[in-house]
C-alpha cells in the first residue's frame, strides 16, 4: 500500500499551508509561471501548427494552482494521481474545466505504461515520492517536448545529522508511512537523470521557504529538431 493512499487531503493541505511551510502558496505562484510559460510557447504559430495541446501534472492532489489553466491553450489536461480521493476532490472545485481536465488514477512507480501521450510535463515535489529511475520512465512513456518540475531543498546538516525533510507541524503524524518512499533530492542528480532521457536545461528557479528549506524550479525542453 503506498502511503500516499492513506494520507486526508486536509490533512496534507492543512501542513502545507501553515505559516511555518508556505508550500501551498509557494506552489501555487509556481504554477501560475508554469502554465503562463507553456501557454506563450503555445500561441508561437512559427513553432505549433495547432494552438492547444496536451498537458500533463503528475501528483496533481487537491488541484492547487489550477485556477491558473487558460483553457483555449490545451485540448486536454491530465491530472494524474495515485489517490482517487484527491481527484474526486479536484472534480468538485472545478467544475468550469470540466471539458479540459481529465483524471487519471496511476501509480506513477508500477503502472506508468497507462499514461498518455502529452506535449507539457508539470511534475511537484513528485519526484521525491517515485525516484529518480521511475521518474524517468515516466518522461519515457508521456514522451513530452517540454517539462518544469519543482523539487524541495532542504537546509545541508552536519555529518552527523539527518534532515528533517517534513516541517515541524501538528499534522506531521500523518506523513509518518511517507519515510518508505521519499528519496532525497539533490539539483546535479535530477539534471542528470533528464539529460540522460533527451532533455535540455532552459531556466531554474528558487523560491525560499520557512526553516531554510527552498523550492527549486527547473524547466527543460528537448532539443529543437533541425
Amino acid at each position: 500500500m503506498n502511503p500516499w493512499k492513506e494520507i486526508r487531503l486536509s490533512d496534507y493541505e492543512n501542513h502545507m499551508s501553515l505559516d511555518s511551510v508556505q508550500q501551498l502558496q509557494a506552489l501555487n505562484q509556481i504554477m501560475k509561471e508554469q502554465f503562463r510559460i507553456y501557454e506563450m510557447f503555445r500561441a508561437k504559430p512559427d513553432i505549433y501548427d495547432e494552438l492547444p495541446g496536451y498537458a500533463m501534472i503528475l501528483g496533481v492532489a487537491g488541484g492547487n494552482g489550477l485556477e491558473h489553466i487558460t483553457p483555449k491553450y490545451y485540448k486536454k489536461v491530465y491530472g494524474v494521481d495515485i489517490n482517487t480521493e484527491y481527484l474526486e476532490a479536484v472534480k468538485e472545485r472545478y467544475p468550469d474545466l470540466s471539458g479540459v481536465l481529465e483524471y487519471l488514477a496511476v501509480d506513477l512507480i508500477t503502472e506508468y505504461e497507462k499514461l498518455p501521450k502529452a506535449d507539457y510535463v508539470i511534475a511537484n515535489l513528485l519526484v521525491e515520492y517515485i525516484g529518480y529511475e521511475a521518474f524517468q520512465r515516466v518522461i519515457r512513456q508521456v514522451d513530452p517536448e517540454m517539462i518544469s518540475c519543482v523539487i524541495q531543498i532542504n537546509p545541508e546538516q552536519g555529518k552527523n545529522e539527518e534532515s528533517e525533510w517534513v516541517s515541524e507541524s501538528p499534522y506531521l503524524h500523518a506523513f509518518d508511512g511517507l519515510d518508505q518512499v521519499h528519496h532525497q533530492m539533490e539539483e546535479d542528480a535530477l539534471w542528470r537523470c533528464l539529460k540522460e532521457v533527451g532533455f535540455d536545461f532552459v531556466d531554474a528557479f528558487r523560491t525560499p521557504l520557512p526553516n531554510g528549506k527552498s523550492l527549486l524550479r527547473m524547466d527543460l525542453a528537448k532539443p529543437p529538431k533541425r
